[in-house]
């Protein structure tokens, strides 16, 4: 766990950081959100509740990538090939820019650059044991398990992905992100964006499998 100053610098990268990513993003930041609107019927943004910093539900940004109606339409995990997608959408998840929006969470102090990536809240109050120190600090852009499971939806398969996600991976997010708080350190907060920004920008990230 960090210590009080610690928080405090990480706090100061978040906003600094932040501000200077909505800034150079500006431009496509206007893109993307034009082609979402021309995309498909709906608003360009998706804003879903999520646990936070001491059981606080916030509502992330993120770029809308599926149909307007898509939480009717099936669960809350993201199958793969899953038709609710939209063809830009299809686009934004792989490369990651629906999470672009992100940024305004930081900034408004909902999230950090790295921290535990937020839950579902129906998820979130089965925690027990360890799994309550998730929500002892900020959520974040990217952990260990946004590393580890890159492409969750290519993993989740085609048929059940609720089932497949909350039997076989929710345990283990969970697991990394318990493993993050024990192990947070401003060193290891680095490192970890930094492999991210490696992942996002690495072919081998994409390859078929």
């Amino acid at each position: 766990m960090l210590t009080g100053a610690g928080e405090r610098a990480k706090r100061s990268f978040d906003i600094a950081g932040a501000l200077a990513g909505i800034l150079l993003c500006f431009p496509l930041l206007v893109l993307i959100a034009l082609l979402v609107y021309f995309d498909s019927p709906g608003g360009v943004t998706y804003r879903g509740a999520r646990t936070g910093k001491d059981s606080k539900v916030f509502r992330i940004f993120k770029f809308r990538t599926m149909v307007a109606d898509a939480e009717r339409r099936g669960g809350g995990s993201t199958a793969k090939d899953d038709p609710r997608v939209t063809r830009i959408g299809w686009m934004l998840r792989r490369y990651k820019l629906d999470e672009l929006p992100q940024l305004f969470n930081v900034l408004r102090g909902e999230m950090s650059f790295v921290g535990p990536r937020p839950e579902l809240p129906r998820y979130t109050q089965l925690y027990t044991g360890d799994e309550t120190l998730i929500l002892s600090i900020r959520p974040g852009i990217t952990d260990y398990a946004s590393l580890q499971l890159f492409q969750l939806s290519e993993a989740l398969g085609p048929v059940d992905a609720d089932r497949v996600y909350e039997e076989r991976y929710l345990p283990e997010k969970n697991a990394l992100r318990v493993k993050y708080v024990k192990e947070q350190s401003l060193a290891g907060d680095f490192a970890i964006f930094a492999r991210t920004i490696w992942r996002v920008v690495s072919p081998k990230s994409y390859a078929q499998r």
